[in-house]
């Protein structure tokens, strides 16, 4: 038998976010071990179902040893970061010997006495089980790549799809790969090419133009003889590290000069695009007018500035506010806030309510939204979403929730803890069906759309303000590349 490990964390850090990743709140999503991990990823679609699946290979053992995720927010604590290393490595370390080993990584992870925290953790495992024993790593498309994850991992495959619904597909690609590397059928060399070029987050999403013809780029070329994995990296933006921006990764079969090339390929073809990659998005008014203007909905209204998925609070109220001044009624959607919840907990269903809600986190995510109305239904925020999501995720857990109807014709859905628009079922668990709604804010920017799109008679991407903002000049960046584009417009690339 091949006795592959698997461990590791995944998170995306917002060093903008004033919320820092903190111990207990991993914790708290919780710390797994094998048999925790099977029961809660084995029949999802995500990046540890993928390494699972590997052992369809009848000579093949994946054994689950310790996994933590949490939701985008801020960087990661110095002591959350210490104990989730150590208790990966300890878990590998005790479990081995090994034949290889599975990281399920997002790259986007940034701690505090470690700005890649993802580059560190993969140079951790090298370290500890020695030159020869293959590592597989499977990223997320946003990650910003370092050269240090290159340099101790053999094979890394990258999701290549925004929103995310190829994550098992890119895992078991690894996992399969790694396995091959095993067996000694391939010799696994990789080419990382790192063009200056930031893609805005409103151009991520790989069905539409441009990265649509850049993901046509890519799969031509992954037909070559020799191409063993090829990977358009988008980045992430909201991370304020050396690495922010696009990647390109090139794995061949013992030909460097051919992964090299061809990672040089997607780099330059990027390039050209580079204007088309960074488009802006609709203003709140605008936006708010054409949705209520339209004969009938869903109209849905991506509130870009509180991206969930991306380190935002889910608790904004600019959309919120300006449909009270505008006139418009009828929005649905979801929004952060404990201390609400209580309150209608304590009220109880068909209890009326007065309530300023979200706009608790900062000023830069709006203030407190005042409503007057009837809680319709309560839960306990679990759901299950059996469909496409991003991310492959099966189950979700938003904390007590509570639904609102307002005076003034809203309805709101009250959560406990963060969460995007990541599934209908965040609605429909409380009573409230989204194809009737005339318009739905959908929290996040691309995460939302497998859920969203099959349903939308339109879909508008709003300029709201909030630490994912589609406008990246309100941003201090301190550690980013110099230059780099579009911050710097007159930049030299290639050479």
């Amino acid at each position: 038998m091949i006795r592959i490990a698997t461990a590791g964390f995944m998170h995306e850090s917002n060093t903008f976010s004033r919320v820092p990743a903190s111990l207990d709140k991993f914790r708290r999503t919780g710390f797994l071990d094998g048999p925790a991990i099977r029961a809660e990823y084995a029949t999802s679609r995500t990046t540890l179902a993928g390494f699972l699946a590997a052992a369809e290979d009848k000579e093949v053992e994946v054994v689950p040893l310790f996994y933590t995720r949490l939701t985008p927010m801020g960087a990661i604590t110095a002591e959350a970061i210490e104990t989730i290393m150590e208790h990966a490595l300890a878990a590998i370390r005790d479990g081995g010997p090994w034949d290889a080993i599975l990281l399920p990584q997002h790259g986007a992870a940034v701690s505090v006495p470690y700005p890649d925290a993802d580059g560190e953790f993969i140079r951790r495992v090298r370290e500890l089980v020695g030159p020869s024993v293959p590592i597989g790593v499977a990223l997320d498309m946003h990650a910003n790549v370092s050269a240090q994850m290159i340099a101790n991992a053999d094979i890394t495959t990258v999701y290549q799809t925004t929103p995310h619904i190829d994550a098992y597909e890119q895992a078991l690609l690894c996992a399969r790969l790694v396995v091959r590397m095993v067996r000694g059928e391939i010799r696994p060399t990789t080419a990382l090419e790192m063009p200056p070029l930031s893609v805005n987050i409103l151009n991520h999403g790989t069905s539409d133009e441009p990265m649509a013809g850049l993901l046509r780029v890519a799969e031509a070329q992954r037909r070559r003889p020799g191409v063993l994995s090829l990977s358009v990296v988008e980045g992430y933006s909201y991370a304020d590290v050396a690495e922010t921006g696009m990647s390109f990764i090139a794995v061949t079969d013992n030909d460097p000069a051919l992964a090299k090339e061809i990672a040089g390929i997607l780099a330059s073809a990027a390039w050209a695009q580079r204007d088309a990659l960074n488009t802006g998005g609709t203003p709140i008014d605008a936006a708010l007018l054409r949705a209520a203007a339209a004969p009938q909905g869903p109209m849905v209204l991506f509130d870009v500035g509180d991206n969930v998925g991306g380190g935002s609070p889910g608790d904004s109220t600019w959309l919120l506010h300006a449909a009270r001044r505008l006139g418009v009624s009828g929005l649905m959607q979801a929004v952060g806030d404990g201390a609400a919840v209580r309150a209608c907990l304590a009220a109880g269903i068909g209890g009326r309510v007065s309530l300023a809600v979200g706009g608790k986190t900062d000023a830069l995510h709006g203030t407190p939204f005042p409503i007057s109305g009837v809680v319709t239904a309560l839960s306990d925020g679990r759901y299950e979403e059996t469909g496409p999501t991003h991310g492959g995720a099966r189950f979700f857990d938003d904390g007590p929730s509570a639904a609102v109807h307002t005076d003034d014709g809203h309805d709101l859905v009250l959560i406990t803890h963060p969460g995007g628009t990541a599934s209908l079922q965040q609605f429909r668990t409380l009573g409230l069906e989204p194809l009737a709604a005339k318009i739905l804010i959908a929290k996040g920017v691309q995460s939302p759309r497998p859920a969203v799109e099959p349903i939308a008679r339109e879909m508008i991407w709003v300029a709201t303000p909030g630490v994912t903002t589609a406008d990246l000049t309100t941003f201090d960046y301190r550690h980013r590349r110099v230059p780099l584009f579009p911050f710097e417009r007159d930049v030299a690339y290639p050479g």
